[in-house]
């Protein structure tokens, strides 16, 4: 379900779930954790993640493990080792980038997204919440505005709005992606590797207080995030009641 491949420094790695919208589970975090680890220790110095098909990734798969208290957990460790592995990683937003999708892309040091991508994270819509990671850094990459509009009103980005405020630093496809890593690959690592430091030192991994904490757990152990599901197998909207 993860693709590698390599060409010279560069290293292309592709969700390879099509059939799922390269949706998100154990098994596609855990061999996307290898692949990342693969690539550094064969010496790559530029990964390329992208999405094999149309899409980029769907995020979590909400017909497995999204709801299993430790599925956030390992999706979270995986953002960290994306975030510190200790070369450039330039996000290939090929398609939607949704939820656990976005936050791949977020994680990533530079964006190139397709003319007709989008990105967004519903997680108000099945009353889960996102560790503070994830908000931070999103206010981190597109300021505090724009950020509440993602989170707390749902909206997606389009391809423009994520240019112009500087969430994607270019608009392309992955041919783009590729030529932009292979000229990257050129340029000094001890460089790149301190830019990176400094750039992910945002407090974005600050740690949460109590209180917020719980308040995301709260909700990922709710009734309202069990109404979201049934909503979901029952092909129906949800109806949320705060608790």
């Amino acid at each position: 379900m993860i693709v590698s491949s390599t060409a010279g420094p560069v290293t292309t790695i592709e969700l390879a779930r099509e059939a799922k919208r390269n949706a998100l589970d154990y098994d596609m975090l855990r061999d996307l954790s290898q692949a990342f680890t693969d690539a550094v220790d064969a010496g790559a110095r530029v990964i390329v993640l992208t999405g094999r098909g149309s899409v980029f990734s769907a995020g979590a798969d909400l017909s497995g493990p999204v709801y299993d208290p430790a599925f956030p957990e390992r999706l979270v460790e995986v953002i960290e080792q994306i975030e510190s592995t200790p070369i450039p990683v330039i996000a290939a937003v090929n398609g939607p980038a949704l939820g656990g999708g976005l936050q791949l892309a977020m994680a990533a040091d530079l964006r190139v997204i397709a003319p007709g991508a989008v990105a967004g994270i519903p997680a108000a819509k099945i009353g889960v919440a996102l560790d503070e990671w994830t908000i931070r850094r999103l206010v981190s990459l597109v300021g505090g505005g724009p950020a509440r509009g993602i989170l707390i009103g749902c909206e997606p980005l389009s391809a423009d709005r994520a240019y112009d405020l500087g969430f994607a630093n270019k608009i392309g496809d992955l041919a783009d992606a590729q030529h932009w890593a292979a000229t990257i690959a050129g340029y000094a690592p001890l460089t790149l590797r301190h830019y990176k430091m400094v750039f992910t030192g945002d407090g974005a991994r600050d740690e949460a207080p109590k209180d917020r904490h719980d308040a995301m757990i709260a909700a990922w152990m709710s009734d309202d995030a069990k109404e979201a599901r049934a909503a979901r197998d029952e092909k129906r909207p949800p109806v949320f009641q705060g608790k």
